[in-house]
């Protein structure tokens, strides 16, 4: 076997007396950051045993509701792109990259 690289991605969460995210903070050496702030994140994880993902959705108390809605709208369209990448599935992946666009339209993004 070869020798493996380790890549650290690091998130620090401050909260406030009731424990609701006041800041985020996110470092990923590899990629040149380091302790930058972001006002939300999703982080999913696939546990191959028990066949299911694990979350940890995290939004700090002044994220803007319509800085949130563009957030979504944003991971939806990644995530199609994704789905795309990683199966190839064209028909899903327009299929999917149609609900982003009436998600947007209903929302008023676009």
């Amino acid at each position: 076997m070869g020798n493996t690289v380790k890549s650290k991605i690091e998130l620090n969460v401050e909260l406030d007396e009731n424990r609701v995210p006041e800041k985020l903070f996110w470092s990923a050496e590899d990629g040149g950051i380091s302790n930058e702030e972001a006002k939300a994140m999703m982080l999913s994880v696939w546990d191959d045993k028990a066949k299911e993902m694990l979350r940890i959705d995290l939004w700090t108390k002044d994220m803007p509701v319509d800085d949130m809605k563009i957030f979504f709208h944003q991971t939806l369209v990644a995530m199609a792109n994704t789905f795309n990448r990683a199966t190839q599935d064209e028909k899903m992946t327009a299929t999917m990259k149609d609900f982003c666009d009436y998600f947007a339209e209903k929302l008023e993004l676009k």
